[in-house]
């Protein structure tokens, strides 16, 4: 499913205009995007919680030289499926 294919479903399921809930998606990934920048996260009950995680530094090899290189720190995006979530899937 892509964005707009989203888009037309949250327009069906709450009775919105399709710019609406064009707006509506971009609105709530907006603020879970805004909270995980903050180092906040985002717990939707039911459905999952959006986090951020520390990768620390470690060492890699590039493949085609045998080089070892320096790979550095960064932050990523964690998302953990809630239980009613994986409850739906299996």
């Amino acid at each position: 499913m892509n964005k707009t294919e989203l888009v037309e479903k949250i327009a069906v399921g709450a009775e919105l205009s399709k710019a609406d809930a064009k707006k509506a998606l971009e609105a709530a990934v907006e603020a879970i995007k805004t909270a995980l920048v903050e180092g906040d996260k985002v717990q939707l009950i039911g459905f999952g919680t959006f986090s951020v995680n520390e990768r620390p530094a470690r060492e890699g090899m590039n493949l085609r030289t045998r080089e070892k290189i320096q790979i550095a720190a960064k932050k990523v995006a964690k998302f953990k499926a809630g239980a009613e979530l994986s409850d739906a899937l299996n």
